[in-house]
C-alpha cells in the first residue's frame, strides 16, 4: 500500500513538473513560431501553424545589422563576467578564511544592493557616465554590468569557498606557499566548479540586462537587448521582426544553457571534501 501511495506522487509529481515547464515554454515556442510568420500574420493575433516563411530573419540580419549587437552583447558578457571573478574571488576568500565580526554585515549590505530599484539611481548613474564619456562604450556598460552582479558572484564564491577545509590552506601556508599561490594554485583549482556555475550564472545575467544597456547606449556599444527594443517605433510594434531578434537572442544564452547544464548542477552541489 505504501510503495503504490509512493508511486502514485512520483507520477503526479512528474506531471506537475511537465505542466510548470510547458507554461514557462510556451512564451518561448510562441516566440519562435512568430518569428517564422509574416508580419500580417503576426498581427492577426494567435496562430499556431505559421507560413514558415524567413523574411523577419533576413531583414534582422541584413538590414538591421544583428551581428554587430551579438558581437557587443557576447564581449559584454565574458568581459563583465572575468572583471567580476577577477574583483570576487579575493573577496570571496578573505571572507570564507579570514572572517571578522563585520563579516556577515558586509555580505548583507551587499545583497541589499541588489533590492534597490534601479531607477532610482539612474539620474546619478547617467551623470557620472556622461562625465566620464563612458556612455555608449563597451567599457562602462562592462563596469556597469560588474557592479550590478557583483553581490551575487561574491555570495555564491563565499558560499564555495566555506566547503572547502581550511586545513588544506594552512598545509599550503607551511608549505612555503604565497598568498597568490594560495589563491591561484591551491584555492582556484579545488572549487572550479563552484567558479564554473558561478561563471555562467553571471553571463546569463549579464546577457539578459536589459534596463541599463538601453538607458547608457544606443549605437556603438548597444547588446542585444537594447537591439530588441529597438523594433518598438512610433509607427507600432513589427511582431515578427521583433520575434526574431528575440529568438536570435536568447537562441545563444539556450544552447550554451543546455550544453553546460551538468556544471551548473555539478556547482550548485559543489562540495571540497574529495
Amino acid at each position: 500500500m505504501a510503495r503504490k501511495v509512493t508511486t502514485q506522487h512520483k507520477v503526479l509529481a512528474t506531471v506537475a513538473a511537465w505542466i510548470v515547464a510547458l507554461l514557462i515554454f510556451f512564451p518561448i515556442l510562441y516566440t519562435v513560431i512568430t518569428s517564422f510568420k509574416s508580419e500580417t500574420e503576426a498581427i492577426a493575433g494567435f496562430q499556431l501553424i505559421p507560413s514558415f516563411t524567413t523574411e523577419s530573419y533576413a531583414e534582422v540580419q541584413g538590414q538591421y545589422n544583428y551581428f554587430k549587437p551579438f558581437m557587443n552583447s557576447v564581449i559584454l558578457s565574458v568581459g563583465s563576467t572575468l572583471l567580476a571573478l577577477l574583483i570576487a574571488i579575493p573577496a570571496a576568500w578573505a571572507m570564507a578564511f579570514s572572517p571578522t565580526k563585520r563579516t556577515k554585515d558586509v555580505l548583507m549590505w551587499m545583497l541589499s544592493t541588489k533590492m534597490m530599484p534601479a531607477v532610482a539611481v539612474l539620474f546619478p548613474m547617467y551623470i557620472i557616465f556622461r562625465d566620464l564619456g563612458l556612455l555608449d562604450s563597451r567599457i562602462g556598460l562592462a563596469v556597469m554590468l560588474t557592479m550590478i552582479n557583483l553581490p551575487i558572484v561574491v555570495w555564491m564564491l563565499y558560499t564555495y569557498f566555506r566547503e572547502i577545509p581550511g586545513e588544506i590552506l594552512e598545509a599550503a601556508r607551511m608549505d612555503g606557499a604565497s598568498l597568490w599561490n594560495e589563491i591561484v594554485h591551491v584555492l582556484t583549482p579545488m572549487a572550479v566548479p563552484g567558479i564554473a556555475s558561478t561563471m555562467l550564472l553571471n553571463i546569463i545575467l549579464a546577457w539578459n540586462e536589459a534596463f541599463w544597456t538601453i538607458r547608457l547606449t544606443t549605437t556603438e556599444a548597444a547588446p542585444l537587448t537594447a537591439f530588441i527594443s529597438s523594433f518598438s517605433s512610433p509607427q507600432g510594434l513589427f511582431w515578427a521582426k521583433l520575434s526574431a531578434a528575440s529568438t536570435l537572442a536568447i537562441a545563444p544564452i539556450l544552447i550554451m544553457g543546455w550544453f553546460s547544464q551538468k556544471q551548473l548542477v555539478r556547482g550548485l552541489t559543489f562540495g571540497a571534501v574529495k
